[in-house]
């Protein structure tokens, strides 16, 4: 006996306890410390299921890759000298393009909103009906569900994968597995390949990475993407949704009481036992502990257990377990989508009605327009012109050989249309000022021309004589003015000037 568990006794004894209680925590003790600090993991073997939620699963795992494969390739036309894909993430440029919008570095507030658009959306989501997020349209399970199918093709169905892992190593098994990871290696070159897209003219990069000239960032990033989505995708599987994703952890704290969740219905299903045909259904359960529901289980858990980190609500063993309930004659859902509210109350016999609008639902659907809205007054009040003024800070300024004061200006004009612009520079608020801007003859009216979607800086001196220099503040506000030549809308900002 270990000194925890004599430790335990003692205090047993001392406090004349019952023995049978602390038989068992003694018990309890001792089978934890005979536990190793780190167990193997145990690999999992899907079974294959037909039913209503298999379907849907493979109904979005089509839309989703499609549109993640797909969505590099549509086309916008946005002008010329123009990228013409229509979501493109170019570094390079420091801008988004999606459709008719370019998204700009400093006009990144928009990505945050919605990234929290996306975040009330999947708080939402999860407090009406659970972590359906991670059953159906996580990334990490829709590749897993795509590498599970992929070794049921090569190896068979769960019994069959199970007796070729035990079984000694072959030219018929080695082939099996080496089928099954050339493939998984195949999705994950195509999977970083399909990433790299995004960030490059898509065409115009496939055809570089064919011919083997495309840059070495490329094919440093298509590898890394296509390791990571072998070794999660198809090694790694369920340890990732347990031991790496955080979100099992904080989904808790978005349930309640109404929360719809895949869930045993053990107030129908207990007491288990196995049921021969003829045999009476009085004083006994629906379930035949056939475990089906935990061999479809891709976390391998045992759903009849109740609420576990692992579930992730794909609801297989919903499909499962209703296929058995039709083969013995009994009703469907003894697994289903149920609240905590229901499965305590349906033990007494009475049912409460869903309650899906509830505060915190009725908050996260509240916050996701406001959100929306402010967003889309910011694109309604977008300019697309923008002024930026930076002085001269070193030398603040400079005294000319004939008394005159002058300051210098860097003036940044940005183009967010799509077509070429001219400006003109003008400066108001300042007595008699003489402008040169760097690289323009003075004698000229001077034409700033912008390209499409393009920065543009230039030089800007502001003089004034002495005289105008005498009857100013050590530091004059005034404004640099910028004229848009084709429409004559006007755009200031305002800067300052400095004398001794």
């Amino acid at each position: 006996m270990t000194a925890t568990s004599e430790t335990l006794l003692k205090h047993a004894n001392l406090n004349e306890a019952a023995p049978g209680v602390i038989r068992h925590d003694v018990e309890a003790v001792n089978d934890r410390e005979s536990r190793p600090l780190y167990e193997s993991r145990k690999k999992v073997y899907p079974k294959r299921v037909y039913g209503t939620f298999r379907n849907v699963k493979w109904a979005l795992m089509a839309v989703t890759l499609g549109i993640y494969y797909g969505l590099p390739w549509l086309r916008w036309n946005r002008g010329p000298d123009q990228p013409d894909q229509a979501f493109l993430l170019d570094l390079a440029h420091q801008r988004l393009y999606f459709g008719p919008l370019d998204i700009w570095a400093q006009e990144f507030y928009y990505i945050t909103g919605i990234l929290i658009i996306s975040a009330l959306g999947l708080f939402l989501v999860t407090s009406v009906a659970g972590r359906v997020w991670c059953g159906y349209a996580c990334p990490q399970t829709i590749w897993t569900d795509l590498m599970i199918a992929v070794e049921r093709f090569w190896q068979g169905d769960r019994n069959s994968r199970m007796r070729l892992d035990k079984a000694p190593w072959t030219m018929e098994k080695l082939f099996k597995k080496i089928a099954t990871h050339l493939t998984w290696l195949l999705i994950g070159i195509a999977t970083g390949g399909a990433l790299v897209f995004y960030f490059r003219d898509a065409p115009t990069l496939a055809g570089e990475l064919v011919a083997g000239n495309a840059p070495f960032i490329a094919y440093l990033f298509l590898f890394l993407f296509a390791f990571t989505t072998y070794l999660l995708g198809g090694i790694a599987r369920e340890q990732v949704c347990i031991y790496m994703c955080p979100w099992p952890r904080i989904q808790g704290a978005m349930f309640d009481s109404d929360s719809l969740l895949v869930s045993y219905r053990s107030y129908r299903g207990e007491p288990r036992g196995a049921h021969k045909k003829g045999q009476s259904w009085e004083n006994r359960g629906d379930c035949i502990d056939c475990k089906q529901c935990v061999v479809v289980c891709p976390m391998g858990i045992d759903i009849r257990q109740g609420p576990q980190l692992e579930c992730i609500q794909c609801a297989l063993c919903i499909d499962a377990c209703d296929a058995i309930m039709t083969k013995i004659g009994r009703p469907k859902r003894l697994i289903a989508y149920e609240t905590f509210r229901n499965i305590e109350s349906s033990k007494d016999g009475r049912r409460s009605p869903l309650r899906l609008v509830r505060p915190r639902t009725v908050l996260y659907a509240a916050l996701i327009p406001v959100i929306l809205a402010i967003m889309l007054f910011g694109l309604s009040q977008r300019n697309d012109l923008q002024l930026t003024i930076l002085r001269d800070r070193n030398p603040l300024y400079v005294k000319l050989s004939d008394g005159a004061i002058r300051n210098g200006y860097t003036v940044k004009l940005l183009n967010k249309q799509y077509e070429t612009r001219q400006f003109k520079l003008n400066v108001s608020g300042l007595r008699n000022p003489t402008m040169t801007i760097v690289g323009f003859k003075k004698a000229t009216d001077p034409v700033i021309e912008v390209k499409p979607s393009n920065l543009r800086s230039v030089r800007l001196y502001v003089s004034l004589d002495k005289s105008a220099v005498d009857k100013l503040t050590p530091e004059t506000e005034f404004m640099i003015q910028v004229r848009d030549l084709k429409n004559g809308s006007v755009m200031e900002h305002p800067t300052t000037f400095r004398r001794p």
